[in-house]
């Protein structure tokens, strides 16, 4: 059997100091997490993220740097995720938009709520990515090629 990870993207948005986050109802039950979800066969991976972000925000999403690629395994599933997680602008907002199933609200955080959110998020992935981008991690978009 050959054994494949989950690819998944994530939108890290910061505006004057508050990081966008969405609250989520999961098996595990409300959760928090950056705008996220599965590539879609066909998709590259900045179509995805741009996607992802506006089903889940109602916010346009312009990425504009890549954070960095995660790799995590759930510890109570056999499941993997390869995470590719994007630095980027959030653009026009449409409150009325209908946000994607599970999704309760997009909010925006501070470094310090998420951190003392961590028992809620929805993987040690949403911490480790805010941290990564308060040290000031990037790498332009050219590192990722689609053939």
């Amino acid at each position: 059997m050959i054994w494949k990870p989950n690819t998944t993207v994530a939108a890290i948005v910061e505006q004057q100091g508050k990081f966008l986050l969405v609250e989520e109802e999961t098996a595990d039950g409300i959760r928090l997490n950056q705008p996220a979800g599965h590539v879609e066969n066909g998709e590259t991976l900045v179509d995805a993220v741009i996607r992802e972000t506006n089903e889940e925000t109602a916010y346009d999403f312009t990425p504009e740097h890549l954070l960095g690629v995660y790799h995590w395994r759930h510890p109570q599933k056999d499941i993997t995720y390869l995470r590719f997680a994007f630095i980027g602008r959030a653009g026009d907002h449409k409150p009325g938009q209908k946000l994607d199933t599970g999704v309760l609200r997009a909010l925006w955080m501070s470094p310090d709520e998420i951190r003392a959110s961590r028992n809620i998020h929805r993987s040690p992935q949403v911490l480790t990515c805010v941290e990564h981008y308060l040290a000031g991690q990037r790498f332009p978009l050219s590192v990722i090629t689609h053939l």
